[in-house]
C-alpha cells in the first residue's frame, strides 16, 4: 500500500462553484413515481445542478480560483503551480491546466498539468500537488477539481441519469515550514476499469458514426450510446464496502491516530446507501459524516471539497479541525487523507451564471 507523508503545507483556502441550473429527480419522467421515489430515496439525491452546452469544468474552477484569490493575500506572480483533475477537459489536447494558467493571468514560469481521474481525484491530487511544493520548495499553488458529469449520461439511463451533478472547486495552498502533515494511503485495481466507464471516444474505441452515437437498450430503464457513462452499481457498491474501511484503518495506523481524534470524514459522494453503509462499517455518528448528495448529487471529483464548504464551512473558517478525507470510485482507485485544517478561506458555494 502506498503510505506516506507529505510535511510543511498547508491548506489555505478552498472554494467550491455549481452552475446555476437545478434538476430536480421529482421531475424525472423516464420511470413510473414509485421506482422515481425508491431511487431518491436509496442514492439521496433530490437535486443538482447541470451545465449547459458550452459551460466547462474549467469555466467553474475559474470561478472558484478568482474568489479566492480575492479573498487570499496572495500575488498572482506568487504561483508557481497549478493542476487540474478531471475526467472532462475542455479539449483532447491540449491540457486545461494550461488555459486556466492563461485565464487567470499567470507568469509563464508556472507548472501546469492535467491529471485524470475522477472519484479519487481530490485525495490523489492533493498528493500530487503537496509533494511537488515540499520537493521544490514551491511557496504557493492551485488544485482544481471537478467534472461536467451530465453531458455524458443518458436521460434514458436510470442507473446514472438520477446520480450525477456538476461541480468545479479550486484549493489553495502554500508551503509552510512546521505545517502539519498530510498522510495518505492511496490505492488501485484497474482490473476493475470498466466498473464505470465512458466506452467510445478515446484511442482504444475511436468515434464511429455509424456505432458510437446508437442507443442500445442495455436492460430494463437503461439505454444509452458509447459516449455515455456506463455505470455497474454492484460492483461498485461491492468494491467500496470492501476496500474503504480498510483503507481507512490502515491509514489510522500508519498515522498512529484513530477516528476519535477525527472532528469529521468526508467522504466522496457516491450515492446515499453506500456513504450510509459506510458509515457504519466505520461506526460514526451521522453528524462527523455529512452528505452534499440531497442538494448536489455525485460530482465526482469536486465531491469531497464541495461537501467541506456546502457543510463544515463554518468550522474550517471558524477552528482548527482534523479531517480525514477518502475517495473511491473510477479507476478503480481508492485512497484517503489525514490532514489538519486551520482557519481556512472558505467562502459560501458560488453559482456559474448561464451565459
Amino acid at each position: 500500500m502506498a503510505l506516506f507523508s507529505v510535511p510543511d503545507i498547508k491548506i489555505s483556502g478552498i472554494s467550491a462553484c455549481v452552475p446555476e441550473d437545478v434538476y430536480r429527480n421529482a421531475d424525472y419522467d423516464w420511470v413510473e413515481e414509485k421506482e422515481r421515489n425508491t431511487l431518491i430515496k436509496t442514492i439521496g439525491v433530490e437535486q443538482k445542478r447541470h451545465a449547459r452546452k458550452g459551460t466547462t469544468t474549467a469555466d467553474l474552477c475559474i470561478d472558484a480560483a478568482e474568489k479566492l484569490l480575492e479573498l487570499l493575500p496572495w500575488e498572482r506572480n506568487e504561483i508557481e503551480l497549478i493542476i487540474f483533475v478531471s475526467q472532462s477537459r475542455d479539449y483532447i489536447i491540449p491540457a486545461t491546466a494550461g488555459l486556466l494558467q492563461n485565464r487567470l493571468g499567470l507568469s509563464h514560469s508556472t507548472i501546469a498539468f492535467d491529471i485524470g481521474l475522477g472519484c479519487s481525484g481530490y485525495v490523489y491530487g492533493l498528493s500530487v500537488i503537496g509533494s511537488m511544493m515540499t520537493t521544490g520548495r514551491i511557496k504557493k499553488a492551485l488544485l482544481f477539481t471537478g467534472d461536467i458529469s451530465t453531458l455524458n449520461t443518458s436521460y434514458r439511463d436510470k442507473s446514472a441519469f438520477p446520480l450525477f451533478g456538476d461541480a468545479g472547486t479550486a484549493t489553495a495552498l502554500e508551503y509552510k515550514v512546521g505545517a502539519s502533515p498530510m498522510m495518505f494511503n492511496l490505492q488501485t485495481d484497474g482490473s476493475g476499469y470498466d466498473a464505470i466507464i465512458i466506452p467510445d471516444g478515446g484511442i482504444r474505441n475511436f468515434a464511429e458514426k455509424d456505432t458510437s452515437f446508437e442507443y442500445q437498450k442495455i436492460n430494463e430503464g437503461i439505454y444509452r450510446n458509447g459516449f455515455n457513462i456506463a455505470l455497474d452499481g454492484i460492483k461498485v457498491f461491492n468494491f467500496s464496502l470492501r476496500e474503504v474501511k480498510r483503507n481507512v484503518h490502515t491509514l489510522l495506523e500508519y498515522a498512529q491516530s484513530s477516528l476519535e481524534e477525527v472532528d469529521y470524514i468526508i467522504l466522496h459522494q457516491a450515492n446515499k446507501l453506500m456513504n450510509e453503509t459506510i458509515r457504519k462499517q466505520l461506526k460514526q455518528p451521522e453528524e462527523k459524516m455529512p452528505l452534499s448528495l440531497k442538494e448536489y448529487g455525485n460530482t465526482s471529483s469536486a465531491s469531497i471539497p464541495l461537501t467541506m464548504v456546502t457543510q463544515i464551512r463554518e468550522a474550517m473558517e471558524k477552528s482548527k479541525n482534523q479531517l480525514l478525507l477518502s475517495g473511491f470510485g473510477v479507476g478503480l482507485s481508492w485512497g484517503s487523507v489525514l490532514l489538519e485544517t486551520d482557519h481556512i478561506i472558505c467562502p459560501e458555494i458560488l453559482v456559474h451564471p448561464n451565459s
